[in-house]
């Protein structure tokens, strides 16, 4: 082969990518994007082994590395809080570059979204709505196929054979017929003088060695032996912690503060005025903290607000009476529904709630001499964060780079649509003029008490029955705040007037009605809030999933075969209700005190079926005791970690029915911390039997569908045991 295949005419240079060889003894091949330095936080980054860091300028959109080393570099673009997302990038590139599990690291992207933006977002980098395989799936596999073509071509050239002589497995090219044997890493710098290919093919799934197997999450050992890099865990050079004071209560601003107490503690060295509060640094948590329980603090409150949650839902009952915006109409429910003889209602409440992540809010921040801003933290959308702490101080957000370390859970809470945390670290930093880098820490109750929540609803459900039992009316009106209104999300997700996170799961009801109206009545609170796991659906589904119960009981029928009448055009919610039915031995007796409970949902593109055992006690306390979930989410990239999440998410939306709520009094929140904010503890997670529907589609998200589907199954097995009906969460008693 001659050498022209390494330098191909310059007419097509504009129009293909390239790759920039010889950067360091290590590098070899590289399909990449400029990567700054990444800084040190001790001894590996997030899934980054040892010292082996990126720190060259690298061509365009890569998202793998491979070194003379033989390692396997994946450059993951999405936040790895828990969920596995690092993992499942990985496994991605892996199964198409045929690389061994055991070579291959992980990295975060950095904050770039020309380059590592959510495809399904546009132009913004960042992890959320489920997104992050269900996105990448192609990408990331593409990525792995280019990288693999080139080193293949660069063996054929080495060896002087037909390229589809070589062959490729767990990280050796080797010579069909004459045994000869390569690494990666002994043909990567060849490699990277070729050109990237224009095409790839990618495997078909039944030539897939890693996809759909239970590979080892790259995360766990770092994470059991404590090398894990968490903001917690960052140290910079006289580096200042803060902590800031907030208004008690909402709406309320600082009119004065006196800090002379507060500037006398020991390890204070500086108390500063920011827009949300005071912030007090310290050389450490405890000194900060001392600090600001120091400060005598003049809160204006005469925009505060004054009222509570007693308040808001009476104000929110009473308007259920009137029609709201409609989400969606089918037929004429209204009309429908005025005519009927009989009419089946019922009202449902759902409390405000917190997201009580393991790790609260957190974030370092260090001005360096030529005027950049360097972040580290759990960043879960870095366009955003990046935009909003350019703004705070005055710069080009080019110059705000963006460390994104792993984070202990955020359920939403870290993708805030003000960046609030990230913004108050900022400020900090600016009020001290730069002179130290920043770790603004929020404690538990700061987190309970100054945070955002789920909105709080109210739910009207009003249907009447045909001839068979089945509904031939059902009008749902909604009753709550809106997360997108004000927010930069709002051109995209408010339509006509419809916060579309309000209604989901409503107004995509997949049940043949054939009146079906859905209205929304958007309120305002001066109470902050925003998108909680699974957002809409952890109020809708219950509404939709325990009335629907309701209905099958009112016309006689089994649930399950209620609920199959109803779902004749909607195969993939059948698919998960027979298997999740079929598993969990449906129809079979059980003990006193025990019944089952059935609910299937959709949510961000993947369907979820629970059947919920319980068993009620003399004192009216009841226990989850097995849970049968099925799920159809495409392809299961890494099955161990599907499971993982439905199990997850099963649990978290557990919490939101034995007893998570917020409540607020006299425009404050009265929770403070686990010890009133209830969380599932170990000895209250039932038995979990995943159970996933084999598939050849395009993954979908598995982080959050499990969460609003648990709610109404436990709910519907209560009311098959007792007779009554559960309208309102958390159900603390049966």
């Amino acid at each position: 082969m001659d050498g022209s295949s390494k330098h191909p005419p310059a007419v097509n240079v504009s129009r293909r990518d390239f790759l920039k060889a010889g950067l360091t003894a290590s590098v070899g091949l590289t399909l990449g994007v400029s990567l700054p330095a990444l800084a040190e936080v001790g001894e590996a980054g997030p899934g980054l082994a040892g010292k082996d860091k990126l720190d060259a300028a690298l061509a365009p959109n890569a998202f793998v590395r491979i070194g003379t080393d033989d390692r396997v570099t994946v450059i993951a673009k999405h936040l790895e809080m828990g969920q596995g997302a690092h993992t499942g990038l990985a496994t991605l590139v892996a199964e198409e570059l045929d690389a061994s599990w055991s070579q291959v690291d992980i990295v975060a992207a950095p904050a770039d979204a020309t380059r590592y933006n959510n495809l399904l977002w546009g132009p913004a980098q960042g992890t959320g709505g489920s997104t992050a395989i269900a996105n990448a799936y192609e990408q990331m596999r593409r990525a792995g196929a280019a990288a693999r073509a080139m080193l293949v071509q660069a063996a054929a050239e080495r060896w002087q054979v037909p390229e589809d002589q070589i062959r490729v497995r767990d990280g050796v090219l080797s010579d069909a017929t004459g045994g000869r044997r390569l690494r990666f890493g002994e043909v990567a710098e060849a490699a990277a003088e070729l050109w990237v290919p224009d095409t790839v093919t990618l495997k078909s799934p039944a030539k897939f060695r890693l996809i759909g197997r239970d590979i080892a999450r790259k995360d766990l050992a770092a994470k059991i032996d404590g090398t894990a890099q968490f903001t917690q865990d960052v140290e910079r050079p006289g580096m200042l912690i803060a902590v800031v004071a907030h208004p008690p209560r909402f709406g309320a601003k600082l009119r004065a503060f006196d800090d002379s107490a507060a500037r006398q503690q020991p390890g204070v060295r500086g108390v500063v005025q920011i827009l949300s509060g005071v912030a007090v640094l310290g050389d450490h948590y405890w000194a900060a903290q001392r600090g600001r329980s120091a400060l005598k603090i003049d809160w204006d409150e005469s925009a505060a607000m004054d009222f509570g949650s007693e308040e808001i839902f009476a104000r929110y009952r009473a308007q259920l009476d009137m029609p709201g915006t409609p989400a969606r109409s089918d037929g004429d429910a209204d009309h429908a529904l005025a005519e009927a003889e009989d009419t089946i209602v019922a009202d449902y409440q759902f409390p405000f709630l917190a997201h009580a992540a393991m790790e609260p809010m957190n974030c370092v921040i260090e001005r360096h001499a030529d005027g950049s801003i360097e972040l580290w933290y759990g960043a879960q959308i870095q366009t955003a964060d990046q935009a909003a702490v350019a703004q705070v101080l005055a710069i080009d957000p080019a110059k705000v780079r963006i460390n994104t370390l792993y984070a202990g859970g955020s359920f939403g809470r870290r993708a805030n649509p003000t960046s609030d945390y990230v913004v108050e670290a900022a400020q900090i930093l600016k009020a001290i003029d730069g002179k130290a880098p920043v770790k603004l820490v929020w404690s538990r109750e700061d987190d309970t008490r100054s945070g955002w929540y789920r909105p709080a609803y109210v739910h009207r459900i009003e249907a009447t029955l045909d001839d068979q039992g089945l509904p031939a009316a059902w009008r749902n009106r909604i009753v709550g705040q809106s997360i997108i209104s004000g927010t930069p999300f709002e051109a995209a997700l408010v339509k006509d007037g419809v916060d579309v996170t309000s209604v989901e799961g409503a107004n995509n009801l997949p049940y043949a009605i054939p009146h079906l109206r859905v209205e929304l009545q958007t309120t305002e609170l001066p109470v902050p809030v925003q998108w909680w796991r699974a957002v809409g659906s952890t109020h809708t589904a219950f509404a939709t999933e325990t009335f629907i119960d309701l209905l099958a009981r009112k016309a006689g029928m089994d649930p399950v075969v209620y609920r199959r009448a109803l779902l004749k055009d909607h195969l993939r919610h059948l698919g998960v209700l027979a298997l999740a039915v079929d598993n969990s031995r449906w129809g079979k007796p059980l003990g006193p005190g025990q019944a089952r409970g059935v609910a299937v949902h959709e949510s961000f593109n993947t369907f979820v079926a629970m059947v919920a055992e319980v068993r009620v006690n003399d004192d009216r306390s009841y226990r989850i005791e097995r849970v049968d979930v099925a799920v159809d989410c495409g392809v299961a990239v890494n099955p161990d970690i599907v499971r993982a999440q439905m199990e997850g998410g099963l649990g978290f939306g557990l919490s939101a029915v034995l007893g998570s709520e917020i409540t607020i009094e006299n425009g404050a929140v009265v929770q403070s911390n686990f010890n009133d904010y209830a969380v599932l503890r170990a000895d209250q997670m039932p038995e979990v039997r995943v159970h996933i529907v084999p598939s050849a589609a395009a993954p979908t998200g598995v982080g959050e569908p499990a969460t609003p589907v648990i709610a109404p199954a436990v709910a519907n097995a209560l009311s098959a045991l007792t007779g009554q009906r559960y309208t309102q969460l958390p159900i603390q008693r049966a």
